[in-house]
């Protein structure tokens, strides 16, 4: 790095796309974290054999590519290949993040047999979002790596593409909060025998500790949406992309509770296969024989 690029203020040279240096100690202890919540995360998979959560595993280890890119970028902050590379692996995994929660509700409303509080089929619902997550993930590709070209006209073009593909994906999962939330509300008031049906369980296994999990975890999950969508609003130059605290505060942080929340509540633990499922099944059917998936 030349001594005239050393001297300039980072958010003032245009051969700088972060806008700041990244630091190295914040960087360490982000990777250490994601790490530590991926490897953990591996082995309860592995453990209760849940296959339909390595979205939210896979999407782990891709993050935890984005921060070890920052280290390069901190020796490096001119490289736009670097940029690129590191801003995509930051911010498509919370797509893999989202997918997880969209699979998780249609689960635990089968494992509930209380599909009916679900505003369409279980499989149908389960599909239409995360087809939305993979065509928002697709845009915001498309826009992301289209923000560093050479042509200001290409640039523009990409982050509007990208907050387009930030937008809709907000706006799905907002959908989805309100059909989560609205599910829970219905098996509160209308099935009391399933609300209260693990009370004397110890705390860890009743079910209803999995669903705050999947509350929290969908709050951090919209808090950094929220921040995604307005810094595009400010622009790659604005204060909320140029500014390190805020980038861990609004995106790391949220991310971070949103994945560790299933930690102590894991899914499997709770949804077996699906032969104890169909077991758990039939014996909410017989609690209430009204049901029909």
């Amino acid at each position: 790095m030349s001594s005239v690029y050393s001297n300039l203020n980072p958010r003032d040279n245009s051969q700088n796309p972060l806008g700041y240096i990244p630091s190295n100690t914040l960087t360490g202890i982000a990777i250490a974290v994601v790490l530590a919540i991926a490897l953990t995360q591996s082995f309860l998979s592995l453990r209760y054999r849940t296959t339909w959560m390595l979205a939210l595993v896979i999407g782990q280890y891709c993050y935890a590519i984005g921060f070890g890119l920052r280290f390069a970028l901190h020796s490096h902050p001119d490289s736009s290949g670097i940029y690129i590379v590191e801003y995509l692996f930051i911010v498509l995994p919370p797509c893999a993040f989202i997918a997880a929660d969209y699979i998780l509700l249609g689960r635990l409303a089968a494992f509930l047999a209380c599909g009916e509080y679900v505003p369409l089929p279980l499989n149908r619902i389960t599909r239409i979002f995360v087809i939305s997550d993979i065509s928002t993930f697709l845009i915001q590709a498309a826009g992301g790596s289209s923000t560093i070209s050479s042509n200001p006209n290409v640039a523009l073009a990409g982050e509007h593409t990208f907050l387009a593909g930030l937008s809709l994906q907000l706006l799905s999962f907002l959908i989805f909060s309100v059909i989560y939330v609205r599910f829970l509300y219905k098996v509160y008031t209308l099935r009391p025998e399933i609300w209260k049906g693990d009370q004397h369980k110890p705390w860890h296994e009743d079910w209803r500790a999995l669903a705050c999990a999947l509350a929290i975890s969908s709050i951090g999950i919209l808090i950094r949406s929220g921040y995604r969508v307005a810094e595009l609003s400010y622009g790659f130059q604005g204060f909320l992309a140029t500014t390190e605290a805020y980038f861990y505060l609004l995106d790391t942080l949220p991310l971070v509770i949103a994945s560790a929340a299933y930690i102590p509540y894991w899914p499997g633990r709770f949804i077996r296969n699906n032969a104890e499922q169909n077991i758990s099944e039939s014996k909410r059917s017989v609690i209430h024989p009204s049901f029909q998936e």
